[in-house]
């Protein structure tokens, strides 16, 4: 028997998308590690996945990520 029982992060009222169940969830049901959130509302948690590609999308296409060609960051602040 474990001494010490591990507990869920979040509270009821919170709402979690679980990556391994696929399904919306209120307050804390599976580990942290496995879900997305917290959400608002059970809306927004109904979205993770639309809205997790999404940011993904931005991110890759977003051109401060894409400043440095081959060959620069030596460091130095000289355009090479």
């Amino acid at each position: 028997m474990a001494l010490f029982k591990r507990r869920t992060v979040g509270k009821p009222g919170e709402w979690f998308y679980c990556l391994n169940h696929q399904t919306v969830e209120e307050g804390p049901e599976c580990r942290a590690a496995d879900r997305f959130g917290p959400y608002a509302t059970r809306e927004e948690a109904s979205h993770a996945m639309e809205t997790a590609r999404e940011r993904n999308l931005e991110w890759d296409t977003d051109p401060r990520w894409h400043e440095k060609g081959e060959g620069q960051g030596t460091g130095d602040g000289a355009a090479g």
